[in-house]
């Protein structure tokens, strides 16, 4: 009797699940959160540091009248915010910004693409033409802005030397010095410093589409436009998506590029909103002017990518995101 009983107890005792493993559980579940948050603690310091407070900081001092030195104390309200509104340089900046934003979507993505879908066939050195493609994107706004201020220079450059001696002379001289031309000179060295970017951007993409959909469309007597139309162009949908979004957030920012081959000039006229912010903040030491147009153009910024994911990249992040949780079940 005595051993049945010990047997019960033992039995009754196995289903009941011991307090002990379950602790040790939930200490090594903490124990990953914690080891989790250490790691991340130095990331979020710097963030918090070097992009929240003087995100902040510039909203605050937006509000002031304010040079720069000492601590903002001249409260003025939303008259920066007003000024921007009467501003008619900031006024042609946003304007600037759109055709610019217009021509790179427009010219520089088509170009890049194209190059992409050529170099991607069977070709004797293609992975230099590649090498030379991608080239430009590696040097440095600066050495481009020197680069292409020696070449356009008027009159002893080399781009009027080359129209001098095939006779079209009467075409040079102008370049980054007159207002009717600047604009366009300056789109032409961002397409040839950026093409290169979103060349590779779409040559990963059309090495990602499998090769079975084009042999198939290719038996079913498809041409090479139907076939670019119904397989490569919606396969490379997300590419293109992304690309997009890059180029225009890139033109809204774009400041140094500018700053070494124009300055902003000539009368304003080649001038980006990062041109205007750094002429107001540090050069007319309108600090608080400038934090004003810095937070214009974080907004803008903002609202295009929250509607471009809401209304364009919707789909994509979604897919993506039924793809993962399909392949982890």
């Amino acid at each position: 009797m005595t051993s049945t009983f010990v047997k019960d107890d033992r039995s009754a005792g196995a289903g009941t699940p011991s307090p002990a493993p379950e602790k040790a559980r939930a200490r090594r579940k903490w124990g990953h959160w914690f080891t989790a948050f250490a790691f991340q603690v130095p990331a979020l310091v710097l963030f918090g540091v070097l992009v929240l407070l003087p995100m902040l900081f510039a909203v605050y001092a937006s509000f002031f009248r304010w040079g720069g030195f000492g601590w903002p104390s001249e409260a003025i309200g939303f008259d920066n915010y007003t000024r921007l509104l009467k501003d008619d340089v900031f006024l042609g900046d946003l304007w600037r910004g759109g055709l610019l934003i217009g021509l790179s979507v427009g010219l520089q993505l088509p170009f890049a693409l194209a190059l992409a879908v050529a170099l991607n066939q069977k070709l004797r050195g293609r992975a230099v033409y590649r090498m030379l493609f991608f080239a430009p994107y590696i040097l440095s706004e600066a050495i481009t802005g020197i680069l292409f201020g020696m070449l356009f220079a008027p009159d002893d450059g080399f781009a009027d030397q080359v129209l001098s001696n095939i006779g079209l002379g009467g075409l040079g001289g102008k370049w980054f010095s007159d207002t009717s031309t600047v604009l366009a000179t300056l789109f032409l060295v961002m397409m040839w410093k950026y093409f290169g970017f979103h060349m590779m951007l779409y040559l990963a993409g059309l090495q990602s589409i499998p090769a079975e959909l084009k042999e198939a469309a290719l038996i079913d007597g498809a041409g090479p436009w139907e076939r670019f139309r119904h397989i490569t162009l919606p396969l490379l949908a997300p590419t293109l998506k992304i690309s997009v979004f890059l180029s225009v957030i890139g033109a809204i920012q774009l400041f140094d590029l500018v700053w070494v081959t124009t300055s902003g000039g000539p009368d304003h006229h080649s001038e980006t909103m990062a041109v205007t912010l750094f002429q107001y903040g540090f050069k007319r030491y309108q600090v608080g002017y400038a934090s004003a147009i810095s937070v214009a153009m974080f907004v803008i910024s903002l609202v295009f990518a929250l509607v471009y994911q809401r209304y364009v990249l919707r789909r994509d992040l979604e897919g993506a995101t039924t793809t993962m949780r399909g392949g982890g079940s």
